[in-house]
């Protein structure tokens, strides 16, 4: 049987084939997505990246293994799980269950083992609205400062603005939107806060250049409220726009770099703040 749902369809591979090779972007290729596009909406709709539903789906597995008495070698069994020595498997495997694998497969403790990933905490729903047609918008060139980022650690995307912003004005700049470019790193993403370049200005001392190309997105504006954190907005906005929206849409992503576009003289705290995410796709 065909499973329409690309997510769905990943996580069917990955337990049918949980204990051989596996890797993002074999992962994406099921999935029909390219690899950032696909770790984006899996961690958005499960919480967690794709990488890590899969050792974590190996160890659920190599539990199921221990409690039949399936496993002879626990060094057998840590190979079979994609660890490359038994201390590590051990280590992840206490991590996940509390007990040792040893002390798990002599207890046969069925109520111990893991039901599924761990989702993220709920959030309040935000506000998004859709514009009604896909939208085309020209290339350009952005400079900013450059930052991977992952699960553990894109908190810190707002020091990287606070960074940026200290760098205002720069010369060259053209228009006063700001820009978030957003393009896939391995097992994460790189995130750089720019501002957009007049065409020859030179590029400023210590920032980065990305070039956005010609691109049709789909375009989502974000309505904050300004007595909330506006991270924690940010990555509702994420799991709503990555885990719902986009899986529903019926556009093709591309592979062009998303944007998040502020406005000039964006202020988070002031009544009516808005942010735009732009989302590439298919024309």
């Amino acid at each position: 049987m065909i499973v329409a749902d690309p997510l769905e369809r990943a996580m069917a591979h990955v337990e049918a084939h949980a204990f051989e090779p596996l890797s993002l972007d074999a992962l994406a290729d099921v999935a029909g997505l390219s690899p950032y596009h696909f770790a984006r909406q899996f961690n958005a709709r499960y919480g967690l990246t794709p990488m890590a539903f899969v050792r974590a789906r190996r160890l659920g597995l190599a539990a199921r293994r221990l409690q039949a008495g399936e496993a002879d070698s626990l060094v057998e069994l840590a190979f079979d799980a994609g660890f490359e020595t038994q201390e590590g498997f051990t280590r992840a495997f206490k991590r996940a269950f509390g007990v040792s694998p040893g002390r798990y497969r002599a207890a046969r403790a069925a109520d111990q083992r893991r039901k599924g990933p761990i989702m993220s905490d709920a959030a309040a729903a935000p506000r998004l609205t859709m514009h009604p047609s896909p939208r085309r918008e020209a290339g350009f060139r952005t400079a900013g400062l450059r930052e991977r980022f992952d699960e553990g650690n894109k908190a810190g995307i707002p020091a990287l603005w606070d960074r940026l912003n200290a760098r205002l004005p720069i010369e060259g700049r053209s228009g006063a939107r700001t820009f978030a470019v957003m393009w896939g790193a391995d097992d994460g993403f790189h995130y750089q806060a720019s501002v957009a370049l007049e065409p020859g200005a030179p590029l400023p001392d210590g920032l980065e250049i990305k070039d956005v190309p010609e691109q049709t997105y789909l375009v989502f504006r974000h309505e904050l409220d300004p007595a909330d954190n506006i991270h924690a907005q940010m990555q509702a906005a994420v799991r709503e726009i990555w885990g719902v929206r986009l899986p529903a849409c019926g556009h093709k992503l591309a592979r062009g770099p998303d944007l998040e576009v502020y406005p000039p003289d964006f202020n988070s705290t002031r009544a009516g703040a808005w942010v735009e995410w732009w989302i590439p796709i298919e024309a």
